[in-house]
Formats: C-alpha cells, structure tokens, sequence
C-alpha cells in the first residue's frame, strides 16, 4: 500500500484496493500494441495516487446503498479521466512540470508525443469502460446520464474550461469569486461528476441528487484550498510534486488573494458548508464526512 493512502482511516483501505483492481481491469496490458503508449497509460494511470474520485464514487454509493460492483466502472473512468488531465496539465505547454506523484511526470519518461497520445487514450478509455462495463447493472437512460454527466466535466463548462481559465490568468489578477468559478470547473467538475455519477446509479431522487451536488462543490473548492497551501507550505519530497510552483509561475492562488489565515478560514468554511449538506443523512454518509475532512487536513 502506498504511503499517501495511509492518511485516510482503515475503512477506506479495502475501498483503494478495489479502486485499483478496477483500473487494472480498464486499462490495457503493457506490452501489445504500437509504441509504448499502453506503458505510459499504465504508468500515469497506476502510479501512486491518492485515488480520492474512486473514494467519493464508492463513499456516494455506501451512503445510498449501491452494490460496489455497479459503481467500479464509474470510479475507474473518473480516475481515467484524472490520470489524462494529468498528464497533460504537466505538459511544457501547460504547467511544465518534470515530477508528478514522487517521479518523472509522463512526457519526461515516455516523451511529449507519447504523453499526448496517453492522455488522450485514457479519456477515450474512460468513456469506452463506462459505456460497456457488464457489471454497471443500470437501464440505458441512466447509462447515459452517467456518460453525459462525465462529458459535462472534461468540456468547456468543466476541467477544459477550467484549465483555459488558469492559463489565461497566469500572471494577471483574480477576484476571490473568480477564481472560486475557475476551480469549481478545473477541480471540482469532475468531483462532482463522481458524486453524481454514483447518485445516478443508485436511482437517488431529486432532493439527494441536490444535497450531495452542494456536498461536493463545498468538497471540491475545499481541496483546492488546500492543495494550495500546500503550495506555500509544503515541501516537494513531501508532496509528490514541485512545491513553490504557482507563485514562480505567478498563479492567482488563495493564499495570495487572502493571506495564508484567510485562505484557511475559507477553507474552515467551506468544508463547513460539505459536512451541513450532508446534515440530512444518517450514519452510511460517514465516509463522505471523513473524506471531507480529509481534504481539509491532508499533508500531500
């Protein structure tokens, strides 16, 4: 087990297990086929994530009662998907980054070219698996709905979106509620495609399908919070990651529009606002809760 899975409590190590045997199923075997673009599949897909969209799918579905086998596709495609945004936000055209989870981003140990074709194949994937997947037991509507959903969080009015926006503002000024819309598209589309994605598959109704909507907004805002004060306050070894890097690359952050305490007394408010939407819900939305909190706390 890696170590960053080890920050969360026992009841999720089962729950990242699982997550990872259902990427080992999506994705294709390392050797056959042209190139080494199923090796950078593998490489960015498996490496040592937090698999935090994996969790949130099943932590929805414990909460509503769904059979874990029909939520392994959706939390496999959400981590496709996450794997390619990788990826690519690594590229020297993007962030240019050389190290992403403790090791060589893709495009430094498999070349830009192959990177580019890895990342694009695991969205493709992402889409085919949630597609086809026999154990996702659900009628075609709500198959759809779940591929829309997804959709919806890539695009413009998602992660693409949302990446459009970063690069715009690099070097420029942000308003506080701007940079919030920024990052509920480039972070928190796809938070909140998991969520829903799960609610979908377990039939929730509209009043569940709107708490848990407000949940993971709350959720995603909150772990951009702190991803960015890890920014300022975290080390690279620590990390996995370049520490330091937005304020060389001169990114609008939360700390920088509110000073490192205001920006986690938004953070304290905003994982208020995750854990009050699920005030209507009993025990079973636990793992939501200790994921929320998570967020909130994490050293990496």
């Amino acid at each position: 087990m890696n170590p960053t899975h080890l920050e969360l409590g026992p009841a999720f190590v089962a729950l990242i297990r699982r997550s990872e045997a259902a990427l080992e199923r999506a994705l294709p075997p390392a050797h056959p086929g042209p190139g080494r673009l199923q090796q950078a599949m593998r490489y960015a897909a498996l490496g040592s994530g937090k698999r935090l969209r994996p969790l949130l799918t099943y932590a929805t579905g414990v909460l509503l009662q769904a059979p874990l086998a029909r939520l392994d596709a959706p939390a496999a495609a959400a981590e496709l998907i996450h794997a390619y945004s990788l990826i690519h936000d690594d590229l020297p055209a993007m962030d240019d980054d050389d190290l992403r989870r403790g090791r060589p981003t893709c495009h430094v140990a498999f070349g830009e070219a192959t990177a580019i074709l890895a990342g694009d194949a695991l969205q493709a994937l992402a889409f085919d698996h949630l597609a086809h997947d026999a154990a996702l037991d659900v009628d075609a509507d709500t198959r759809l709905a779940m591929l829309c959903t997804l959709a919806t969080a890539c695009g413009a009015e998602g992660m693409a979106g949302g990446q459009a926006l970063d690069l715009d503002a690099t070097g420029g000024d942000l308003d506080v509620p701007a940079l919030e819309h920024l990052h509920a598209l480039k972070t928190g589309a796809l938070i909140r495609a998991c969520v829903r994605m799960s609610a979908l598959a377990a039939a929730a109704d509209a009043a569940t399908l709107h708490a848990l909507d407000d949940y993971a907004a709350a959720f995603g805002l909150a772990f951009q919070i702190r991803d960015d004060l890890l920014d300022v306050e975290g080390a690279t070894a620590t990390l996995g990651k370049t520490a330091g890097k937005d304020s060389r690359q001169g990114k609008p952050t939360f700390p920088t529009l509110l000073g490192v305490d205001g920006a986690r007394r938004r953070l304290h408010e905003v994982t208020t606002q995750a854990l009050q939407a699920l005030a209507p819900f009993d025990a079973r939305a636990d793992l939501l809760r200790e994921l929320a909190q998570h967020a909130a706390a994490r050293a990496r």
